[in-house]
């Protein structure tokens, strides 16, 4: 089992933040589109090689999220339509989320198999998680998604605020 920790900066404009590992090294660099229209988020391994990329689509009726990860489409999240409480779901080829995904306390499954955790960390300067990885070959999927709701969210608070 491997342990990663995302952290992101609070009032951090540029989007740009990193994917420690358990002894504080950067595993991932993220950086986000700043003033820049499609939204994206870039996340880079170590020698800064594009590994997934997150866009938000553009001129949709309701927001979507694609994400890739080595240049293939892996899943989407996009919102559904309801009246009372935003509604999102998640289309991938075998992956699903279960547990409260909005609040960042969810299990990664593939094919019915839990291949991962995450676990939102509390009483931290900006929105901090754990995210256990339990099978390496989905690691990239797993802190792609985790980054993809983390936008999706983000997405949502700003649409209110701004209504409001």
């Amino acid at each position: 089992m491997k342990e990663l920790y995302i952290k992101q900066k609070v009032l951090s404009l540029s989007g740009k933040f990193t994917v420690k590992n358990q002894q504080e090294n950067d595993v991932y660099f993220v950086e986000g589109s700043f003033m820049q229209i499609p939204k994206t988020f870039s996340i880079m391994n170590t020698s800064r090689d594009e590994v997934a990329l997150i866009t938000k689509k553009m001129f949709s009726f309701l927001p979507k999220f694609f994400v890739e990860v080595n240049g293939r489409e892996v899943l989407t999240i996009k919102k559904e339509w309801s009246f009372l409480k935003a509604r999102y779901s998640i289309d991938a080829a075998g992956i699903e989320v279960h547990g409260n995904w909005w609040d960042m306390n969810f299990q990664v499954l593939e094919h019915g198999e839990v291949v991962g955790n995450v676990n939102k960390e509390w009483f931290t300067w900006g929105d901090s998680y754990k995210v256990q990885i339990l099978k390496e070959e989905m690691e990239t999927i797993i802190i792609s998604l985790v980054i993809a709701i983390d936008c999706v969210k983000a997405d949502e608070a700003a649409s209110s605020s701004a209504s409001v």
